[in-house]
């Protein structure tokens, strides 16, 4: 059985790789992934505070 993980892109990587990892897990295109995160900041619901967590938490890619 294939086991999916969350990693941090090393290959698609603008800031830290959150986004291209998150869109590699969920099979999406790594855009999307960043305008949802980007309005999400914008609205106010902590995309910064959430990106800077997820940098920290979410492992580096093997």
């Amino acid at each position: 059985m294939n086991e999916k993980k969350l990693y941090k892109s090393q290959t698609n990587r603008v800031i830290c790789g959150v986004c291209a990892g998150v869109a590699e897990y969920f099979n999406v295109d790594v855009t999307v992934v960043r305008v949802v995160w980007a309005l999400a900041t914008l609205a106010g619901l902590s995309g910064i505070i959430g990106y800077i967590i997820a940098a920290i938490l979410i492992p580096e890619q093997p």
